[in-house]
């Protein structure tokens, strides 16, 4: 039956001044994502004393033994491992690389000084007076290599820490860091004071120290404004190189290309029991 146009468009009139019975119902509230935190500790510093550092030094490893320190460059054509006099910065001793390997991080273990090299993923072992005795390779970059006493720790760019076997330079676990619950990548040149691992992180001028047991970030130095922006020469003149004296408890850094080294003051180092 067809309807009538007068009825129907009264009937939809009346029904849209009817008023709305039904309440809006409000918005639920967002929920906030608690993020795990690791308590990272702010370390203060102080500078104690600074000594010459030679400028065309591209730090890659750094160590301190018996009142010198050892010292590891990069770069392809410029890469070497050399003793250095404190007082002078003057080179001592040194070994030069083949022209086309680019040295990395360096570490002192059972009379023994280790050498990486970036890319070729090749090492070398020498004897207390730099001579080159034996050599290794591995898997992955070479960046940073400390040690714990026993076993070498090899860093390779990422959040990723290898332990190494000083025999053959196997694999024997790792360690993935965090900060705050998140991955560190670009850790670099590391070095092992009081039971805990100290890294520069790559591009930056911080150093993170981690518990080697659970890979987290417990503390941090900023050492932003430690060398003047005048006496760094470009971009690539970045803060790398930790040494620690355990007799004296002394903790020395550099960068790549710097004209300074620092004997740094630290306080609160954490210390393992």
């Amino acid at each position: 039956m067809p309807v009538n146009r007068y009825l129907l468009a009264s009937f939809l009139a009346i029904a849209g001044c009817t008023p709305q019975t039904q309440a809006t119902q409000p918005a639920a509230a967002p929920v906030a994502v608690v993020q795990p935190k690791d308590d990272v500790k702010q370390l203060s510093w102080s500078v104690e004393r600074d000594f010459p550092h030679d400028t065309a030094a591209f730090t890659e490893g750094l160590l301190w033994k018996d009142g010198f320190f050892y010292e590891s460059t990069g770069l392809e054509g410029k890469s070497n491992v050399r003793k250095v006099d404190p007082a002078s910065g003057l080179v001592v001793q040194k070994f030069d690389l083949a022209p086309q390997l680019f040295g990395e991080g360096l570490s002192y273990l059972d009379g023994k000084f280790f050498y990486l090299t970036w890319t070729s993923k090749v090492g070398f072992v020498f004897d207390d007076k730099l001579k080159p005795t034996a050599k290794f390779s591995y898997g992955n970059q070479g960046w940073g290599l400390t040690n714990d006493g026993e076993k070498l720790l090899q860093s390779d760019g990422t959040n990723v820490l290898t332990w190494r076997s000083p025999k053959n330079f196997a694999s024997l676990g790792q360690i993935k860091v965090t900060r705050n619950g998140v991955p560190l990548p670009k850790l670099n040149e590391l070095e092992w004071i009081r039971g805990y691992v100290w890294a520069n992180v790559w591009e930056t001028d911080e150093i993170v120290v981690i518990d080697p047991k659970t890979g987290k970030v417990v503390a941090q130095l900023d050492l932003t404004g430690l060398l003047k922006a005048e006496d760094r020469r470009g971009g690539e003149d970045v803060l790398n190189g930790i040494a620690y004296d355990a007799a004296s408890d002394r903790i020395y850094v550099t960068g790549k290309n710097w004209p300074k080294l620092f004997w740094l003051r630290v306080e609160d180092v954490p210390k393992k029991p």
